[in-house]
């Protein structure tokens, strides 16, 4: 059986963990945290990176790499389009989830929920005021030229999908929801990918951690 390793409030386990889902795949999750000197983590994640799988003799790092692995090796309802092109702009659309937007959405829920809840320090306002206000609409109004106005980008849920929605499920939690009247797609399609039967159940046991 396969071995997930990672926090599953991650926008990157999160991702993996709803693939899994839509593949039908059963799996172990253990709960882990990047950086945080877990041994057994180390032992799967040279880096420390979370998420973190194992499938037999395989150790693989990387939402990405894990992503492409399992598709590859679990081909069984495909979680990227087929087409050559779509298949590249899926893998841009993945990326960009990953890095700027997940960089600017979850830098809202790490300054507000985590700096107070788990460090135990004050909010920066200004902090997050740059993130809502200066770094996060520009992002945004790409995404909103991007993506559909009704259903997933590609026909069914991709990677794409879940990657440039998870980390505004982050962002919720820290008390910020996308303007649907600025980004009426976005703000749909987000809507669409959290409510999927793969991602809901998921979501459920999140917002159960955190006392929802």
């Amino acid at each position: 059986m396969i071995t997930l390793y990672g926090a599953n409030a991650s926008p990157f386990v999160r991702k993996v963990m709803a693939v899994l889902n839509i593949k039908e795949i059963e799996y172990k999750h253990i709960p882990s945290m990047p950086f945080s000197g877990d041994k057994e983590l180390a032992k799967v994640s040279p880096l420390e990176k979370v998420p973190a799988l194992v499938d037999g003799d395989l150790n693989i790092a990387d939402s990405k790499v894990i992503c492409r692995y399992l598709e590859s090796a679990y081909p069984e309802a495909p979680v990227y389009p087929t087409d050559v092109k779509d298949r590249a702009r899926a893998d841009w659309l993945e990326e960009y989830g990953g890095t700027a937007l997940a960089e600017a959405a979850a830098g809202i829920f790490f300054n507000r929920f985590m700096v107070p809840n788990v460090f135990k320090r004050p909010v920066d306002e200004e902090v997050v005021d740059d993130l809502i206000n200066n770094k996060l609409p520009p992002l945004l109004d790409y995404v909103e030229s991007q993506v559909p106005a009704d259903g997933f980008i590609f026909g069914d849920l991709t990677v794409a999908d879940l990657a440039l929605a998870s980390p505004f499920v982050n962002a919720r939690y820290a008390q910020y929801t996308i303007d649907a009247a600025k980004w009426p797609r976005m703000s749909g399609l987000f809507e669409r990918v959290t409510a999927h039967s793969a991602v809901a159940p998921l979501l459920e046991a999140e917002a159960a951690a955190f006392g929802g």
